[in-house]
């Protein structure tokens, strides 16, 4: 009897030491496992937050290369507008000076008209003048009327070379 009292503690100690190892077995389990759904929770989100900085880094991409097209664009436009309006400038500046020489031959035939008037004048009443005097302003006259009449073909010259392509 005394063997089975024996062997009763030890199935009892060892029965004990079983139950208390797998409490703590079933602790350290219980721990690991909460351990790794933490991981797991963290692995997801981590994988949430990659997911979406994957889709702005490709908003992002998308910007860039709609910005880029914009400004080759824009820089293209800006080129575009800078050659018209050299064009235009050297429009502009051909149109004064025609202007401006315009002006002179109006000033220049003005000049010979109102000469030739003077002169006419002066021919009506001729016996009142100096025949040598009458023939050096007949000479001046033609000569400002030459002039005029070579500043107005000058300018001419100039339109149909300002038309040429």
């Amino acid at each position: 009897m005394l063997v089975l009292a024996v062997l009763l503690v030890a199935a009892l100690g060892l029965g004990g030491y079983l139950w208390l190892t797998t409490v703590r077995w079933q602790a350290d389990s219980a721990g690991w496992e909460s351990e790794a759904r933490g991981y797991a929770d963290r692995v997801a989100t981590l994988q949430a937050e990659l997911e979406a900085t994957g889709a702005e880094l490709v908003a992002s991409r998308e910007q860039l290369a709609t910005a880029t097209a914009r400004i080759s664009d824009l820089a293209n436009e800006k080129a575009q507008l800078g050659d018209e309006n050299v064009t235009s400038q050297q429009y502009l500046d051909y149109q004064t000076q025609v202007s401006e020489a315009a002006g002179a031959v109006a000033s220049a035939m003005d000049e010979c008209i109102q000469a030739q008037s003077q002169l006419i004048g002066y021919l009506e009443d001729r016996d009142a003048y100096d025949p040598k005097d009458l023939d050096r302003f007949a000479t001046d006259v033609a000569a400002l009327c030459r002039q005029a009449d070579r500043a107005h073909d000058q300018l001419e010259r100039e339109l149909v070379q300002g038309q040429a392509p």
